[in-house]
């Protein structure tokens, strides 16, 4: 090394900032790393304390408060690295105190990845913790919340500290995640902040009189601070740290209050439960609560008339003093009245029954209701017989959105001449009684791997997907299936043979009371097995049973007739179509390319429900009966429309990331909107929750999903494309801009943006009158962006979100110009930019890319995209 070399070393081995500089000139030159980890060394051996050496630096330099790796970042882990091996630089006494007191200053202002970094090298752990709770307290009075809540959990402060004061602050700005992982590692505080969530939903708090405290918040965003996001961040809580929900009562009566309400909407608007059926659930949905009970007396006086909410009054036996006064005169008026009138109005619906829908052509004493082993025997002599062709079916309680696997309450097997109704509830808990759990099991095993014995069902593997929930040992049963005709596969096959049939017909408006049939509420169009009953038999099957309480004894005669006929007029279909499948559209070779080869395939991942079953074209769709063989036929994103529900727009924007067009609801849109653009646009319906058994009816099959609430927006987003086997490209991935889903780009050299950068800041909004596209840099079909293959870079988005003056498209979408962070324009290895015509947003590239390939590695597909990125059409 050469004199002036030499003279080098010695100085900044004296001075830390003039070491500093000597570095920020290898760094400016990309030297090679090495070298620059070399004098990084050197440098802190030469220093006579390293430790207030690095603070020197980093108070002299600001580069290491941005986001990424700065100089200031890998200088403070290199000297993490360097003192490990040089224990002696250590401090400790005063002197420690000292620095302690100095980098708590730096740590406010730091990034996230040099926080450990720096409580590590100087010992942050062993400082004195009242110091450290008061500069903590410092900092939440300056109004830096998140910084302090970052620090707490860092310094693992949080048991000294009240949590709704320092999570209250970050649930105005929106800062959910930040909030659980504060108290991530403290059962205590989590059942803490759940009591005091809960306590925000309760009927009569005003919630304005916890944001009105954070009027000068900044970044507040009052419209996701409501109840409805406090409940559902609740419900999500109660989930994740599995915390008894007994602890937060209002947020579970509120939920119980929605179910109510959409109990009375799906009865008194849709008039689609009967009265025996509605009753049930409303009574397992208030049970003994008094809150619960006085909503549904005012509900009744909303929606029925006095006599209505005196009866419920008395069989809730509520206090009068709790009753509306006309609803306690009326307590003791009506109830030889309604008896009478409820008898009168039974018979003359069995007779519209009869009239408009499938009935069963055997005797009510052919069907029979199990309860023993032993009359449980006499049913499998009869269905255990070669070259018997039996119908299935299996019914459970629904499950109104509530998370969690359905129990099978029925499983009916239908002969040509009887129907057999299996009790499950009560077999099961006989042979748990008499040790002999594997009986049953071993029967069903037997009849489903009987290639001899024609199974007939539809949407069978969904039905064997719950049965195997409720009975482990049923858990390969689909597996080992032999004979069966899953009718779903006719189904399938007769719609595309019929342009006509398929659109079910005539759509309605379910909402619409001025369509409504006296009696029967709004008429829906046929679907699923019905649908398929009708095409075939004449006549669709009644299904104001499907959504009855199936694991309440006993059931009534309703229930009963509704199950039988489900499994029976399997056998009529079937029997119809044998005889004459060309009269159908159906090949005459039908029955021999359906039955005797396994038509079940494996169990899916994901528990499916009775109204959580796969429509005829592949789709999941709550509220359907049915369930496809395979996967609907791979599509790519551009072929895929959704339209997201408003509590979905972090899922919409995943989507969009992948090339998927995307609208999503505002948030104070209602939700029936969603089905409204799902009608006009062919779109299908992205929505979770309770919303989804109203939109679903307003749809064709298959046209409306339901995505689990309780996962982040990414899994939603899998679970959406796997769901409809959308396979994404590489060439997809960013094709749309996630703010506006304009799928138009707009790419422009490193040069000219520069150019435009510096025009829009020496005359603001002078630059708004010009048409940035010059002829060569105009499309030459359109501005559609293709993106990059294998390992290419891709466009990363700005983090700016404001609109602001720039130059004009010829279209009069102001790019945002001025949102480019300062830096971008001097990369080497920038050499464009990419603007959406649509918004105007500014895009380059960036480590995004690789992140998202990441994510969604399971639904990519190999391609032979070309190596660039946004190359325009």
């Amino acid at each position: 090394m050469n004199q002036d070399s030499d003279s080098s070393d010695q100085t900044t081995g004296q001075d830390p900032l003039l070491l500093l500089k000597a570095l920020q000139l290898l760094w400016t030159k990309k030297e090679m790393e090495k070298q620059l980890k070399e004098e990084i060394r050197r440098g802190f051996a030469g220093l006579q304390d390293p430790l207030t050496g690095l603070l020197d630096m980093l108070e002299g330099s600001g580069d290491w408060k941005g986001k990424g790796h700065s100089l200031g970042y890998y200088i403070t882990t290199e000297l993490q690295l360097w003192i490990k091996e040089h224990p002696a630089a250590q401090q400790s006494g005063i002197k420690l105190k000292k620095l302690q007191a100095r980098v708590l200053g730096i740590l406010a202002q730091c990034p996230a990845n040099l926080l450990d970094p720096l409580i590590s090298i100087y010992q942050l752990h062993t400082a004195d913790r009242n110091y450290l709770l008061g500069h903590v307290s410092h900092l939440y009075r300056k109004g830096d919340y998140k910084e302090a809540a970052i620090l707490s959990i860092k310094l693992k402060l949080q048991p000294d500290q009240d949590v709704e004061k320092m999570c209250t602050p970050l649930l105005l700005q929106d800062k959910v995640n930040l909030v659980e992982d504060y108290v991530e590692e403290y059962p205590e505080l989590q059942s803490k902040l759940l009591h005091i969530l809960d306590t925000w939903c309760e009927p009569h708090f005003n919630i304005k009189d916890i944001t009105r405290q954070y009027q000068g918040l900044s970044r507040y965003k009052p419209e996701k601070f409501n109840r409805k996001m406090l409940s559902k961040l609740v419900f999500r809580l109660l989930e994740r740290f599995n915390v008894d929900p007994a602890l937060c009562p209002n947020v579970i009566n509120q939920r119980h209050l929605r179910t109510l309400k959409y109990l009375f909407y799906k009865r008194f608007v849709e008039k689609a439960m009967t009265e025996e059926n509605w009753a049930d659930h409303v009574q397992s949905t208030v049970g003994e609560n008094r809150w619960l009970q006085g909503h549904l007396i005012q509900l009744l006086t909303s929606y029925c008339d006095l006599s209505t909410a005196a009866r419920w009054a008395q069989r809730c036996n509520l206090p009068k003093e709790m009753l509306p006064c006309r609803v306690a005169d009326e307590l003791q008026k009506l109830q030889i009245q309604e008896r009478v009138e409820e008898a009168t109005k039974a018979d003359n619906y069995e007779e519209s029954k009869k009239k408009d829908y499938y009935q069963l052509p055997i005797p009510r004493a052919n069907i029979h209701f199990l309860q023993t082993w032993e009359e449980t025997l006499q049913c499998w002599e009869k269905v255990l017989q070669p070259a018997q062709v039996v119908g299935i079916d299996m019914e459970w309680r629904p499950s109104f959105g509530i998370v969690g696997k359905p129990r099978v309450s029925l499983l009916q097997i239908a002969l040509k001449d009887e129907v057999f109704l299996l009790d499950l509830p009560r077999l099961l808990q006989q042979a748990e009684e008499d040790g002999e759990k594997e009986k049953l099991p071993h029967f069903i095993q037997m009849l489903y791997s009987d290639a001899s014995i024609t199974k007939l069902g539809y949407g069978m593997s969904g039905d064997l997907s719950n049965l195997a929930a409720t009975w482990s040992a049923l858990k390969d049963t689909d597996k080992k299936a032999q004979g069966v005709v899953d009718l779903l596969t006719v189904d399938k096959r007769l719609q595309k043979r019929s342009v006509d049939w398929k659109k079910g017909g005539q759509e309605v408006d379910v909402l619409s009371l001025e369509q409504s049939d006296e009696g029967r509420g709004v008429k829906q169009p046929e679907k699923g097995l019905s649908l398929l009953v009708q095409y075939v038999l004449g006549k669709p099957l009644d299904k104001t049973e499907q959504l009855s309480n199936w694991e309440k004894r006993p059931l009534r005669e309703e229930q009963i007739l509704y199950a039988a006929a489900d499994a029976y007029c399997l056998l009529e279909i079937y029997e119809k179509l044998c005889k004459d499948p060309e009269s159908f559209g159906l090949s005459s070779d039908l029955i021999e390319s359906l039955v005797g080869k396994e038509s079940l395939k494996p169990k899916a991942k994901k528990q499916l429900n009775k109204q959580e079953a796969l429509s005829p074209s592949g789709q999941q769709c709550q509220g359907s009966r049915t369930e496809t063989l395979c996967r609907p036929a791979p599509i790519s994103p551009k072929e895929f429309s959704v339209v997201c529900d408003n509590m979905l727009q972090g899922l919409g924007r995943y989507l969009r990331c992948l090339g998927v067009d995307v609208r999503m609801l505002e948030n104070g849109d209602d939700h029936r909107k969603a089905a409204e653009i799902a009608r006009q646009e062919g779109r299908v319906i992205l929505t979770s929750g309770l919303p989804y058994q109203t939109l679903q009816s307003q749809v064709a099959e298959g046209r409306c999903f339901s995505v689990n609430s309780s996962e982040k927006a990414k899994e939603q987003a899998l679970q959406v494309l796997k769901h409809f086997n959308v396979q994404v490209s590489l060439s997809d991935i960013f094709s749309r801009c996630q703010v506006c889903n304009c799928d138009k780009y707009l790419k422009v050299s490193r040069e000219r943006m520069r150019q435009l950068v510096e025009d829009s800041r020496q005359a603001p909004g002078a630059s708004g009158t010009g048409c940035l596209l010059s002829c060569e840099e105009k499309p030459h079909r359109s501005c559609a962006a293709a993106v990059p293959s294998h390992g290419t870079a891709q466009p990363c988005c700005s983090a700016h979100a404001e609109r602001l003056e720039g130059p004009v498209l010829a279209g009069g979408t102001v790019l945002q110009v001025a949102a480019i962070p300062p830096g971008v324009l001097d990369k080497a290895k920038l050499t464009h930019f990419y603007c959406c015509t649509g918004c105007g947003k500014v895009f380059w590239e960036g480590s995004h890319f690789g992140r998202v390939v990441s994510q969604f590695r399971d639904v990519l597909v190999t391609s032979r995209d070309k190596e660039t990125v946004y190359e325009l059409s």
